[in-house]
Protein backbone atom coordinates (compact mmCIF):
# COMPACT_ATOMS: atom_id res chain seq x y z
CA UNK A 1 0.00 0.00 0.00
CA UNK A 2 1.37 3.28 -0.69
CA UNK A 3 2.20 5.86 2.08
CA UNK A 4 -0.29 8.65 0.32
CA UNK A 5 -2.97 5.50 0.73
CA UNK A 6 -2.03 5.02 4.64
CA UNK A 7 -2.48 9.00 4.72
CA UNK A 8 -6.14 9.33 3.69
CA UNK A 9 -6.65 6.00 5.83
CA UNK A 10 -5.73 8.36 8.51
CA UNK A 11 -8.31 10.58 8.03
CA UNK A 12 -11.05 8.18 7.37
CA UNK A 13 -11.12 6.16 10.20
CA UNK A 14 -11.96 9.21 12.54
CA UNK A 15 -14.75 10.59 9.73
CA UNK A 16 -15.96 6.96 9.86
CA UNK A 17 -16.40 6.96 13.52
CA UNK A 18 -18.08 10.26 13.74
CA UNK A 19 -20.71 9.33 10.79
CA UNK A 20 -21.58 5.83 12.70
CA UNK A 21 -21.78 7.14 16.25
CA UNK A 22 -23.73 10.27 15.12
CA UNK A 23 -26.38 8.45 12.48
CA UNK A 24 -26.66 5.30 15.46
CA UNK A 25 -26.16 7.14 18.85
CA UNK A 26 -29.68 6.72 19.54
CA UNK A 27 -29.40 3.33 19.64
CA UNK A 28 -25.98 3.08 20.65
CA UNK A 29 -25.68 2.10 24.20
CA UNK A 30 -23.03 3.87 26.18
CA UNK A 31 -20.60 1.23 25.94
CA UNK A 32 -20.49 0.31 21.70
CA UNK A 33 -20.24 4.55 21.33
CA UNK A 34 -16.91 4.53 23.44
CA UNK A 35 -15.68 1.82 22.07
CA UNK A 36 -16.76 2.78 18.30
CA UNK A 37 -14.93 5.97 18.73
CA UNK A 38 -11.56 4.49 20.47
CA UNK A 39 -11.82 1.96 17.97
CA UNK A 40 -11.54 4.65 15.20
CA UNK A 41 -8.33 6.79 16.46
CA UNK A 42 -7.13 3.44 17.29
CA UNK A 43 -6.86 2.46 13.54
CA UNK A 44 -5.78 6.14 12.41
CA UNK A 45 -3.08 5.92 15.17
CA UNK A 46 -2.29 2.67 13.54
CA UNK A 47 -2.47 3.73 9.96
CA UNK A 48 -0.28 6.99 10.94
CA UNK A 49 2.53 4.71 11.58
CA UNK A 50 2.22 2.87 8.55
CA UNK A 51 2.70 5.82 6.87
CA UNK A 52 5.77 7.09 8.47
CA UNK A 53 7.46 3.04 8.03
CA UNK A 54 6.30 3.60 4.69
CA UNK A 55 7.84 7.30 4.28
CA UNK A 56 11.23 6.05 5.41
CA UNK A 57 11.43 3.70 2.66
CA UNK A 58 11.48 7.33 0.43
CA UNK A 59 14.44 8.45 -0.59
CA UNK A 60 15.55 11.13 2.10
CA UNK A 61 14.70 14.04 -0.56
CA UNK A 62 11.57 12.77 -2.12
CA UNK A 63 9.63 12.39 1.42
CA UNK A 64 7.15 15.34 0.21
CA UNK A 65 4.28 13.11 -1.42
CA UNK A 66 0.99 15.10 -2.76
CA UNK A 67 -2.11 12.78 -3.45
CA UNK A 68 -5.63 14.28 -5.12
CA UNK A 69 -8.48 13.40 -4.90
CA UNK A 70 -10.20 15.04 -7.41
CA UNK A 71 -10.10 18.90 -8.71
CA UNK A 72 -12.21 21.40 -6.58
CA UNK A 73 -11.63 24.31 -8.51
CA UNK A 74 -10.31 24.81 -11.57
CA UNK A 75 -10.16 28.64 -13.23
CA UNK A 76 -7.98 30.38 -14.84
CA UNK A 77 -4.06 29.86 -13.38
CA UNK A 78 -5.80 28.47 -10.36
CA UNK A 79 -6.42 25.18 -9.66
CA UNK A 80 -7.33 24.09 -6.14
CA UNK A 81 -7.15 20.20 -5.20
CA UNK A 82 -8.75 17.99 -2.64
CA UNK A 83 -5.24 16.71 -1.85
CA UNK A 84 -3.13 15.55 1.15
CA UNK A 85 0.65 16.51 1.96
CA UNK A 86 2.49 13.36 3.42
CA UNK A 87 6.22 14.83 4.92
CA UNK A 88 7.65 14.19 7.58
CA UNK A 89 6.10 16.89 9.57
CA UNK A 90 2.09 15.91 8.30
CA UNK A 91 3.19 12.72 10.03
CA UNK A 92 5.40 13.90 13.22
CA UNK A 93 1.95 15.55 13.79
CA UNK A 94 -0.55 12.91 12.63
CA UNK A 95 1.03 10.33 15.31
CA UNK A 96 1.07 12.52 17.69
CA UNK A 97 -2.51 14.20 17.34
CA UNK A 98 -3.89 10.68 16.93
CA UNK A 99 -1.34 8.90 19.53
CA UNK A 100 -2.29 11.29 22.31
CA UNK A 101 -6.46 11.26 21.13
CA UNK A 102 -6.45 7.45 21.39
CA UNK A 103 -5.50 7.40 25.45
CA UNK A 104 -8.05 10.29 25.67
CA UNK A 105 -10.61 8.25 24.23
CA UNK A 106 -9.60 5.42 26.53
CA UNK A 107 -10.20 7.62 29.27
CA UNK A 108 -13.69 9.20 28.40
CA UNK A 109 -15.06 5.66 28.53
CA UNK A 110 -14.84 5.28 31.74
CA UNK A 111 -15.24 9.30 32.99
CA UNK A 112 -18.13 9.59 30.81
CA UNK A 113 -20.02 6.33 31.38
CA UNK A 114 -22.66 7.89 33.63
CA UNK A 115 -23.16 11.26 31.04
CA UNK A 116 -26.81 10.72 29.31
CA UNK A 117 -24.89 12.22 25.95
CA UNK A 118 -22.13 9.68 25.74
CA UNK A 119 -22.92 8.97 22.50
CA UNK A 120 -22.98 12.23 21.27
CA UNK A 121 -19.80 13.08 22.96
CA UNK A 122 -17.72 10.06 20.89
CA UNK A 123 -19.27 11.63 18.03
CA UNK A 124 -18.12 15.28 18.24
CA UNK A 125 -14.66 14.10 20.06
CA UNK A 126 -14.27 12.06 16.42
CA UNK A 127 -15.16 14.82 14.74
CA UNK A 128 -12.65 16.63 16.84
CA UNK A 129 -9.71 14.36 16.42
CA UNK A 130 -11.13 14.49 12.13
CA UNK A 131 -11.17 18.15 11.79
CA UNK A 132 -7.25 18.31 13.61
CA UNK A 133 -5.52 15.50 11.16
CA UNK A 134 -7.44 17.58 8.05
CA UNK A 135 -5.58 20.14 8.95
CA UNK A 136 -2.23 18.78 9.97
CA UNK A 137 -2.54 16.86 6.35
CA UNK A 138 -3.87 19.48 4.19
CA UNK A 139 -1.71 19.73 0.96
CA UNK A 140 -2.96 22.90 0.12
CA UNK A 141 -4.35 26.75 1.99
CA UNK A 142 -8.15 26.16 0.85
CA UNK A 143 -7.77 22.48 2.61
CA UNK A 144 -5.91 23.96 5.32
CA UNK A 145 -8.98 26.68 6.32
CA UNK A 146 -11.46 23.97 5.88
CA UNK A 147 -9.73 22.43 9.04
CA UNK A 148 -9.07 25.14 10.77
CA UNK A 149 -12.72 25.89 10.94
CA UNK A 150 -14.19 22.81 11.02
CA UNK A 151 -11.27 22.41 14.63
CA UNK A 152 -13.37 25.59 15.84
CA UNK A 153 -16.84 24.68 15.48
CA UNK A 154 -15.82 20.92 17.18
CA UNK A 155 -14.74 22.57 19.86
CA UNK A 156 -17.54 24.80 20.38
CA UNK A 157 -19.45 21.59 20.46
CA UNK A 158 -17.19 19.81 23.17
CA UNK A 159 -16.81 22.79 25.40
CA UNK A 160 -20.15 23.47 25.65
CA UNK A 161 -21.25 19.60 25.50
CA UNK A 162 -22.96 20.40 28.93
CA UNK A 163 -24.92 23.57 27.70
CA UNK A 164 -27.70 23.15 30.47
CA UNK A 165 -25.00 25.13 31.93
CA UNK A 166 -24.85 28.75 30.79
CA UNK A 167 -21.46 28.96 31.70
CA UNK A 168 -20.54 26.47 29.57
CA UNK A 169 -22.56 27.73 26.57
CA UNK A 170 -21.17 31.12 27.09
CA UNK A 171 -16.99 29.85 26.95
CA UNK A 172 -18.11 27.66 23.91
CA UNK A 173 -19.45 30.73 21.98
CA UNK A 174 -16.30 32.68 23.45
CA UNK A 175 -13.53 30.25 22.02
CA UNK A 176 -15.80 29.83 18.85
CA UNK A 177 -16.06 33.82 18.33
CA UNK A 178 -12.14 34.23 19.01
CA UNK A 179 -11.28 31.58 17.01
CA UNK A 180 -13.29 32.95 13.66
CA UNK A 181 -11.47 36.01 14.13
CA UNK A 182 -8.22 33.90 13.25
CA UNK A 183 -10.09 32.12 10.63
CA UNK A 184 -10.51 35.38 9.31
CA UNK A 185 -6.41 36.31 9.47
CA UNK A 186 -6.13 32.73 7.79
CA UNK A 187 -8.27 33.73 4.79
CA UNK A 188 -6.35 37.14 3.74
CA UNK A 189 -3.21 35.93 4.93
CA UNK A 190 -3.79 32.94 2.09
CA UNK A 191 -5.68 35.70 0.02
CA UNK A 192 -1.99 37.61 -0.18
CA UNK A 193 0.04 34.30 -0.80
CA UNK A 194 -2.43 33.68 -3.52
CA UNK A 195 -1.85 36.85 -5.20
CA UNK A 196 1.08 36.99 -5.62
CA UNK A 197 2.35 33.29 -6.32
CA UNK A 198 -1.16 31.99 -8.15
CA UNK A 199 -0.91 29.06 -6.38
CA UNK A 200 -2.47 27.89 -3.26
CA UNK A 201 -0.65 24.21 -3.20
CA UNK A 202 2.07 24.28 -0.62
CA UNK A 203 4.59 23.03 -2.54
CA UNK A 204 4.07 25.56 -5.19
CA UNK A 205 3.93 28.38 -3.04
CA UNK A 206 7.22 27.62 -1.35
CA UNK A 207 9.21 27.24 -5.26
CA UNK A 208 7.53 30.29 -5.65
CA UNK A 209 8.74 32.45 -2.88
CA UNK A 210 12.45 31.03 -3.13
CA UNK A 211 11.71 31.85 -7.20
CA UNK A 212 11.38 35.69 -6.12
CA UNK A 213 7.52 36.07 -6.55
CA UNK A 214 7.84 38.63 -3.70
CA UNK A 215 11.05 40.03 -4.97
CA UNK A 216 9.26 43.43 -5.49
CA UNK A 217 6.38 42.73 -2.82
CA UNK A 218 8.18 42.44 0.51
CA UNK A 219 5.38 44.52 1.85
CA UNK A 220 2.57 42.15 0.91
CA UNK A 221 4.95 39.33 2.17
CA UNK A 222 5.29 40.58 5.14
CA UNK A 223 1.32 41.38 5.67
CA UNK A 224 0.49 38.28 4.67
CA UNK A 225 2.74 36.82 7.05
CA UNK A 226 1.26 39.13 9.92
CA UNK A 227 -2.35 38.23 9.24
CA UNK A 228 -1.22 34.36 8.98
CA UNK A 229 -0.05 34.44 12.71
CA UNK A 230 -2.95 36.54 13.60
CA UNK A 231 -4.64 32.93 13.16
CA UNK A 232 -2.20 31.36 14.72
CA UNK A 233 -2.62 33.43 17.25
CA UNK A 234 -6.02 33.20 17.94
CA UNK A 235 -5.86 28.88 17.80
CA UNK A 236 -2.80 28.70 20.32
CA UNK A 237 -4.20 31.02 22.65
CA UNK A 238 -1.13 33.71 22.12
CA UNK A 239 -1.84 37.44 23.22
CA UNK A 240 -4.00 39.24 22.69
CA UNK A 241 -6.12 36.18 21.78
CA UNK A 242 -6.00 34.07 24.79
CA UNK A 243 -9.30 35.17 26.84
CA UNK A 244 -10.99 31.82 25.15
CA UNK A 245 -8.19 29.39 26.94
CA UNK A 246 -9.07 29.83 30.59
CA UNK A 247 -12.81 29.59 30.15
CA UNK A 248 -12.66 26.33 27.83
CA UNK A 249 -12.35 24.57 31.36
CA UNK A 250 -15.83 24.73 31.46
CA UNK A 251 -15.72 21.43 29.02
CA UNK A 252 -15.15 17.73 30.84
CA UNK A 253 -11.88 17.25 31.61
CA UNK A 254 -11.24 14.98 28.65
CA UNK A 255 -12.02 17.98 26.49
CA UNK A 256 -9.70 19.77 28.64
CA UNK A 257 -6.77 17.78 28.01
CA UNK A 258 -7.88 16.86 23.99
CA UNK A 259 -7.78 20.97 23.29
CA UNK A 260 -4.86 21.98 25.24
CA UNK A 261 -2.58 18.83 24.96
CA UNK A 262 -2.26 17.40 21.56
CA UNK A 263 -4.18 19.15 19.08
CA UNK A 264 -6.16 22.63 18.73
CA UNK A 265 -3.42 24.62 20.89
CA UNK A 266 -0.61 23.26 18.76
CA UNK A 267 -2.23 24.35 15.71
CA UNK A 268 -0.67 27.53 15.54
CA UNK A 269 3.09 26.16 16.29
CA UNK A 270 2.24 23.94 13.29
CA UNK A 271 1.41 26.73 11.38
CA UNK A 272 4.31 28.87 11.62
CA UNK A 273 6.59 25.34 10.95
CA UNK A 274 4.29 24.24 7.91
CA UNK A 275 5.06 27.54 6.44
CA UNK A 276 8.59 28.61 7.65
CA UNK A 277 9.50 29.67 4.03
CA UNK A 278 7.16 32.24 4.10
CA UNK A 279 8.59 33.19 7.23
CA UNK A 280 11.91 32.85 6.69
CA UNK A 281 11.53 35.46 3.78
CA UNK A 282 9.78 37.74 6.15
CA UNK A 283 12.10 37.97 8.80
CA UNK A 284 10.08 41.09 10.56
CA UNK A 285 6.84 38.95 10.53
CA UNK A 286 9.07 36.13 12.06
CA UNK A 287 10.01 38.98 15.01
CA UNK A 288 6.58 39.13 15.86
CA UNK A 289 6.23 36.04 16.31
CA UNK A 290 8.79 35.67 18.55
CA UNK A 291 8.09 38.56 20.72
CA UNK A 292 4.14 37.68 21.38
CA UNK A 293 5.27 33.90 22.18
CA UNK A 294 8.08 35.95 24.13
CA UNK A 295 5.90 37.80 26.33
CA UNK A 296 2.70 34.79 25.98
CA UNK A 297 4.97 32.79 28.17
CA UNK A 298 5.93 35.35 30.93
CA UNK A 299 2.23 36.69 30.93
CA UNK A 300 0.83 33.61 31.35
CA UNK A 301 3.27 32.06 33.70
CA UNK A 302 2.74 35.10 35.82
CA UNK A 303 -1.33 34.70 35.90
CA UNK A 304 -1.10 31.16 36.77
CA UNK A 305 0.91 31.88 40.09
CA UNK A 306 -2.50 33.69 41.57
CA UNK A 307 -5.06 30.92 40.42
CA UNK A 308 -6.75 28.77 42.31
CA UNK A 309 -8.74 26.33 39.90
CA UNK A 310 -6.41 23.39 39.16
CA UNK A 311 -7.73 23.05 35.89
CA UNK A 312 -7.14 26.97 35.21
CA UNK A 313 -4.24 26.55 36.47
CA UNK A 314 -3.34 23.97 33.93
CA UNK A 315 -4.77 25.95 31.43
CA UNK A 316 -2.34 29.25 31.71
CA UNK A 317 0.81 26.49 32.34
CA UNK A 318 -0.47 25.68 28.61
CA UNK A 319 -0.71 29.06 27.21
CA UNK A 320 2.69 29.40 28.57
CA UNK A 321 4.09 26.09 27.13
CA UNK A 322 2.54 27.20 23.78
CA UNK A 323 4.25 30.49 24.03
CA UNK A 324 7.48 28.87 24.34
CA UNK A 325 6.97 26.60 21.25
CA UNK A 326 5.52 29.41 19.49
CA UNK A 327 9.16 31.56 20.09
CA UNK A 328 11.39 28.82 19.28
CA UNK A 329 9.37 28.07 15.78
CA UNK A 330 9.11 31.88 14.79
CA UNK A 331 12.85 32.35 15.49
CA UNK A 332 14.03 29.25 13.76
CA UNK A 333 14.43 26.41 16.00
CA UNK A 334 11.73 24.38 14.42
CA UNK A 335 13.65 20.91 15.76
CA UNK A 336 13.78 22.19 19.02
CA UNK A 337 9.57 23.63 19.09
CA UNK A 338 8.16 20.57 17.71
CA UNK A 339 10.28 18.17 20.03
CA UNK A 340 8.64 20.31 22.78
CA UNK A 341 5.29 19.89 21.22
CA UNK A 342 6.01 16.12 21.37
CA UNK A 343 6.86 16.07 25.24
CA UNK A 344 4.12 19.05 25.78
CA UNK A 345 1.08 16.73 24.33
CA UNK A 346 2.35 13.76 26.32
CA UNK A 347 2.81 15.69 29.82
CA UNK A 348 0.24 17.83 29.43
CA UNK A 349 -2.63 15.50 28.74
CA UNK A 350 -1.59 13.15 31.49
CA UNK A 351 -1.76 16.31 34.00
CA UNK A 352 -5.28 16.98 32.69
CA UNK A 353 -6.97 13.58 33.48
CA UNK A 354 -4.60 13.29 36.39
CA UNK A 355 -7.02 16.41 37.44
CA UNK A 356 -9.75 15.13 36.35
CA UNK A 357 -9.42 11.92 38.38
CA UNK A 358 -8.76 14.16 41.16
CA UNK A 359 -11.92 16.17 41.10
CA UNK A 360 -13.97 12.58 40.39
CA UNK A 361 -12.93 11.49 43.48
CA UNK A 362 -13.60 14.66 45.40
CA UNK A 363 -17.36 14.37 43.51
CA UNK A 364 -16.64 17.61 42.02
CA UNK A 365 -15.65 19.25 45.05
Amino acid sequence: MSTTTWGWLVLAFPLAGTILIGLGYKRLARGPAGAIGTLAILLSFIASVAALLSLQDQPEGERQLVSSLWDYAVTGSLDVRLSILVDPLSVFMALVVTGVSTLIHLYSVSYMRSDRGNARYFAYLNFFVFSMLLLVLAGNFLLLIVGWAFVGAASYLLISFWYRRETATRAGIKAFVINVLGDVGLVLGAFFVLRHTGTLDFLGTFEAVEGGAFADHEGALVAGCLLLLVGAFAKSAQLPLHTWLPDAMEGPTPVSSLIHAATMVTAGVYLISRLHPLFEAAPAAADVGAIIGCATLLVAGTIALAQTDIKRVIAYSTMSQIGYMVMGVAAGAYAAGMFHLLTHAFFKALLFMAAGSIIGAMAGA
